[in-house]
């Protein structure tokens, strides 16, 4: 039996069908950590400042920190575990991180790819002072951005077309 202040949220996270119920206060970011057992959605200072909590709702970029799971009910969600390949390789964005040294500690990193798959779909060969700008609002404490920012221009000229929601390619 539910409390009085549960949902049922039906979501599509990475392609797949889930359903929970929670209470209706849930974060997204609770949600996918909590409920759907997906933990590389990070939960930093859940006020929507440090970005480490990014994923994708129906593609656009959102802070899960900000967004109750009930407001997702129905959408599609991408998380970090959702960019690996059918075959368990890297994303393209996933690789460029690694050989251009763009993460440390990695708590910042499924925010940061995240939000640079959101950018590389609406501009797919940013400048640098874009992909700067969009960065802006996560925040990392190790890297200094700069390993970052060009991890995300070296991946704009081999990103393939994105998961489709359902995820089919």
């Amino acid at each position: 039996m539910s409390a009085p202040h549960d949902v049922t949220v039906e979501v599509r996270v990475n392609g797949e069908p889930r359903r929970a119920t929670m209470d209706a206060r849930t974060t997204l970011a609770d949600a996918i950590r909590d409920h759907f057992d997906l933990p590389g959605t990070h939960v930093g200072c859940g006020e929507g400042a440090c970005g480490a909590c990014t994923v994708l709702l129906d593609g656009e970029d959102v802070r899960g920190c900000l967004v109750l799971a009930a407001q997702a009910d129905g959408r599609e969600v991408t998380t970090v575990e959702g960019l690996e390949g059918a075959a368990g390789e890297l994303h393209p964005l996933q690789r460029a991180f690694a050989e251009q040294h763009a993460l440390q500690c990695g708590f910042c990193t499924p925010g940061m790819l995240l939000t640079a798959l959101a950018l590389l779909r609406e501009h797919p060969d940013p400048s640098e002072a874009q992909v700067r700008e969009r960065l802006g609002g996560n925040l990392c404490r190790c890297t200094g951005y700069r390993g970052i920012v060009a991890a995300v221009r070296a991946a704009a000229s081999t990103e393939p077309d994105p998961p489709t929601p359902g995820g089919t390619p």
